[in-house]
């Protein structure tokens, strides 16, 4: 039931969102032209402008919910998301190498993204397992260096380059196109039946390895498949918007709540990003990357957490 719910509430934001916009389109116009009924201009602002966005914004804030789910219940701390142990900046680190060496496409910056956040994911999970275990506090430190060196990179960049590349890394939605939308979809179609999946053998290693194991899980091969599988959510989302956070931290918390597992996450997810770019289209006048909006929620959020948990 929590389910179908959080199913309507993210139609509902995602009808209100295709209405918004500077030229206004009526609700019943986005209909019309959703089921094949609207006139030529409405169709070209709702299916092609509008529509697109939308979409991007759902596909990415699943992988990131789901994403974070995986590296929660992995790691058992709520702060192990893609963004705080570094697979986001270095799948980040991936997509800039390819624009600005390769020059390459959707294609080659999604393939650069995911290669930059699996090298990071494998160089983190092996200090980690130096350093007793502490996956989060050694991302955190990598994620650092990383940001430098995505930064370092940009500055030795040309002008036109150096602004392609800072307004990606804010992480927006603006002037996705069906091939971003595509692409993205491909990958949740994948990776999300694989998180199903491995769902199940996470809740039997958050009882402990031993109790795993003796249940019949293949512990040190779970947990290369679930943090691969993250990686390849974080990347596809990092390749389709640019590295946008807050989503992976907070949605897999909030859906814990309401109902446990990898589809309340992903709709959770899908639902915070959809209004957190609605809040923006809404708020402000000029369309400004919703990764703004999302940071600026995740900063009040990740303090509401630390001191809840402090207090």
């Amino acid at each position: 039931m929590t389910r179908v719910l959080l199913l309507l509430a993210l139609l509902a934001v995602g009808l209100v969102t295709l209405t918004t916009g500077d030229a206004p389109v009526s609700l019943s116009e986005v209909v019309a032209s959703l089921t094949g009924q609207g006139d030529r201009a409405s169709d070209f602002i709702v299916l092609r402008l509008r529509l697109p966005r939308v979409l991007c914004a759902i596909l990415v804030g699943a992988a990131l919910g789901v994403a974070g789910a995986l590296l929660q219940s992995l790691t058992r701390n709520p702060l192990g998301s893609p963004e705080i142990v570094g697979l986001t900046s270095g799948s980040a680190t991936g997509a800039i190498c390819v624009m600005f060496f390769l020059h390459g496409g959707m294609t080659a910056i999604a393939l650069g993204a995911f290669l930059g956040g699996l090298l990071t994911a494998s160089v983190v999970y092996l200090l980690a397992i130096r350093r007793g275990g502490q996956l989060v506090l050694v991302g955190i430190g990598v994620s650092f260096v990383l940001v430098a060196v995505n930064h370092f990179l940009i500055t030795r960049a040309s002008v036109e380059e150096a602004l392609v590349a800072q307004a990606w890394l804010v992480g927006g939605l603006n002037l996705r196109t069906w091939g971003q939308v595509t692409a993205a979809g491909v990958g949740v179609a994948v990776l999300l039946p694989a998180a199903m999946l491995l769902w199940r053998r996470l809740t039997l290693m958050e009882m402990g390895d031993e109790i795993a194991q003796g249940l019949g899980v293949d512990v040190p091969r779970s947990r290369f498949l679930v943090l691969g599988t993250s990686v390849a959510l974080a990347a596809v989302a990092t390749a389709a918007a640019g590295p946008i956070g807050f989503v992976a931290l907070a949605a897999p918390q909030l859906a814990r709540r309401l109902a446990p597992g990898v589809l309340a996450a992903a709709l959770m997810g899908a639902l915070l990003l959809l209004a957190s770019d609605l809040l923006v289209l809404r708020i402000f006048s000029v369309p400004l990357p919703v990764g703004i909006m999302t940071g600026a929620i995740g900063g009040l959020y990740l303090v509401w957490m630390l001191w809840r948990r402090t207090a």
